[in-house]
C-alpha cells in the first residue's frame, strides 16, 4: 500500500512538471508579446495554444481504456508524455526567438508549443485518473491541495522565473533549465509501482455508434437534479476568468511595470500567495462543507476582480498608484483563485467514477477549460473596444450572476 506521504509527493511532482511549460505560455508569453506592442486581440488569439486542454476529452476514454505497455496503466502514459515534454523544451532552447517576425519561424514556434500542450494535456488525463484511483475520500482535499500547490509552483518557475531570467540570462539556458526541472520531476513516477485499477475495457464485441456512446455517457450527468445543476456550475464556473484572462497581465504592462516587476512581484509573488491559499483551502475543507466553501471562495474571487476595476480606473485617469497596491491586489486574486480551484477540483474528483476516472475528471475539467479558453480567445477584442475599466465592471457583474447556479446546485444537495 502506497504511504500517504509518498502519494502526495508523487502527485505534487507530476503537477509541478505539468505547470512548468503551462506557466510559460499563460504567464510569460502574454507579457513578452505585449511588451513588443502586440494588441489585446492578438494576445487573446494565443489562447488557441491551450486548445489541447479543452479537447482532451476526445482521447481521455482511450487513456482510460488502453495502456501502451506493462509499466502500469496510467504510468505508461505519464512517463512517455513527460519525456516528450523534456524533448520539446530542449528543442525550443535552440529556437531563434528573435526571428519571430518571420512567418515561418512564428508558425514553427506555434506548432512546437502546441505539441508541448498536447503531451501535457495527455499527461494530465492520466495523472488525474491516477489521483482519482489512489486517493480515498478523506484524502481528496489534501490531494487536490498538493495538485494546486505543485501546478502553482510550476507557474512560479515557468512564468515568473522565466521573465526574470530573460532580463539577464539568454533564451537557451533558460529553456534547458526548464527541461531539467521537468525531468527531475519525472523521477518519482519512474520509481512508483502502480497498483491495478478497475477497468472497463471488456465487452467490446458489439460497440455502439459514437452518438449512442455520447448519449450513454452524458446520461450520468443528467440522471438526477444534483448532477444536472452540477453540469451548469461546470459550464458557468470559468466564464469570469475567461473574460478577464487577456486583460490582467497586459494591464500591468500598460501601467509601466517592467519584466522583472511582473515576473518577480506579480507572477512569482502571486504564485506564492496561491500556494498559501491552496494550503488554507486544504485545511478549511477538512472542517467546512465543500458547497459552502465553493460559494465563499467564489465571492472572495469576485471581490478581487472588483479591486482590478479601481486599478483600471486609475490607469485610464492617469492616477498614480503605489506599486505595492498592484502587487497586493494580484496576490490576493491568485490566493483566492487557488482556494477556489482546490475546492472545485475536490468536487470534480467527487463526481468522477473510479472505473471512468480519466474520462469523468477530464470531461468536467474540459468543460471549464473550453469555456475559459473560448472566451479568452475573443475577449481581448471586447477589451480593446470597451477599455479596461468598463470591461472589468461587466465581468464582475457576470461573476455575481453566476453565483446563482452554485446556489441552486447547493440547494439540490439538501433534497
Amino acid at each position: 500500500m502506497l504511504r500517504q506521504q509518498n502519494l502526495y509527493v508523487l502527485l505534487f511532482s507530476l503537477y509541478w512538471a505539468q505547470g512548468l511549460p503551462v506557466g510559460f505560455m499563460t504567464h510569460a508569453l502574454p507579457v513578452i508579446l505585449r511588451a513588443q506592442g502586440v494588441s489585446l486581440a492578438h494576445i487573446g488569439g494565443f489562447g488557441l495554444l491551450m486548445l489541447p486542454w479543452s479537447i482532451k476529452i476526445f482521447w481521455a476514454p482511450w487513456v482510460d481504456r488502453h495502456a501502451i505497455s506493462h509499466l502500469g496503466h496510467y504510468r505508461s502514459w505519464i512517463i512517455p508524455t513527460q519525456l516528450l515534454t523534456v524533448f520539446v523544451l530542449c528543442v525550443l532552447s535552440f529556437f531563434p526567438i528573435h526571428s519571430l517576425e518571420q512567418p515561418i519561424y512564428l508558425f514553427t514556434f506555434f506548432i512546437a508549443l502546441l505539441c508541448m500542450n498536447l503531451t501535457g494535456a495527455t499527461q494530465d488525463i492520466a495523472t488525474d485518473a491516477l489521483a482519482v484511483n489512489l486517493l480515498q475520500h478523506h484524502q481528496q482535499h489534501w490531494g487536490n491541495t498538493f495538485q494546486v500547490v505543485g501546478s502553482r509552483l510550476g507557474f512560479i518557475i515557468g512564468g515568473g522565473a522565466v521573465l526574470w531570467c530573460l532580463d539577464w540570462l539568454s533564451w537557451q539556458p533558460t529553456f534547458l533549465l526548464l527541461a531539467a526541472l521537468v525531468f527531475i520531476n519525472t523521477l518519482p513516477v519512474l520509481l512508483f509501482k502502480e497498483p491495478a485499477h478497475t477497468s472497463h475495457s471488456s465487452n467490446q464485441h458489439s460497440q455502439p455508434d459514437l452518438v449512442t456512446k455520447i448519449k450513454t455517457y452524458l446520461s450520468y450527468f443528467s440522471q438526477n437534479k444534483e448532477l444536472r445543476f452540477w453540469l451548469i456550475v461546470l459550464i458557468t464556473f470559468k466564464v469570469a476568468d475567461g473574460l478577464a484572462g487577456p486583460l490582467l497581465k497586459p494591464l500591468m504592462v500598460d501601467m509601466g511595470l517592467s519584466f522583472t516587476q511582473i515576473g518577480v512581484y506579480i507572477t512569482m509573488l502571486g504564485a506564492l500567495a496561491a500556494l498559501l491559499g491552496a494550503l488554507i483551502a486544504g485545511w478549511m475543507l477538512k472542517h467546512f462543507d465543500r458547497a459552502n466553501s465553493l460559494i465563499g471562495f467564489s465571492i472572495l474571487k469576485i471581490m478581487t476582480l472588483g479591486a482590478y476595476i479601481y486599478l483600471a480606473y486609475a490607469y485610464e485617469q492617469k492616477i498614480n498608484v503605489n506599486v505595492w497596491l498592484i502587487y497586493a491586489v494580484h496576490a490576493l486574486e491568485d490566493a483566492f483563485a487557488a482556494m477556489l480551484l482546490v475546492v472545485m477540483l475536490t468536487l470534480v474528483m467527487h463526481y468522477s467514477r473510479k472505473e471512468y476516472a480519466g474520462t469523468d475528471f477530464t470531461f468536467q475539467v474540459s468543460i471549464m477549460a473550453t469555456v475559459s479558453g473560448g472566451l479568452y480567445s475573443v475577449s481581448g477584442i471586447a477589451g480593446d473596444l470597451l477599455g479596461y475599466f468598463h470591461y472589468l465592471i461587466a465581468i464582475v457583474i457576470i461573476g455575481i450572476l453566476f453565483l446563482i447556479p452554485i446556489y441552486l446546485w447547493k440547494m439540490s444537495k439538501t433534497v
